[in-house]
């Protein structure tokens, strides 16, 4: 069975935030759905699908640099080059917090909602929220 093949995007959406809750939205354009109080929003961002469609990525296969030329992520793409075909996942963005006990910095993945975090420093629970 063949492994499929994945690049991540070095390009995001602005983080934006529900009109209706004020929580965090996912991160996409497009119609998308808060998380927390299942609000359809409409998500638009014109230097992103622009930056999205010149992006510059490397064929995970032969290294061969391509130019994305799609304005939306995830996009399924096809190697020039190789003929490799791989998807151009969407980025994912990281955040960087502080553990209020030890001060540790945590990376994690901001994502809409609370959560309630276990540091691996101290072993202190803390809440967090996007």
């Amino acid at each position: 069975m063949d492994e499929e093949l994945t690049v991540e995007s070095r390009v995001a959406p602005p983080p934006l935030t529900c009109p209706k809750c004020s929580g965090l939205l996912p991160s996409a354009l497009g119609e998308v759905q808060c998380e927390l109080c299942q609000a359809n929003v409409r998500v638009e961002h014109e230097p992103t699908r622009k930056k999205w469609l010149n992006e510059r990525i490397s064929c995970p296969t032969c290294s061969k640099v391509l130019i994305a030329g799609v304005d939306q992520r995830p996009a399924e793409l096809r190697c020039g080059g190789c003929d490799s075909q791989f998807t151009l996942t969407a980025k994912i963005i990281r955040v960087e917090i502080e553990c209020p006990s030890c001060k540790r910095k945590l990376r994690m993945r901001q994502r809409p909602g609370q959560r309630t975090i276990d540091c691996p420093a101290c072993d202190s629970a803390f809440k967090v929220s996007f």
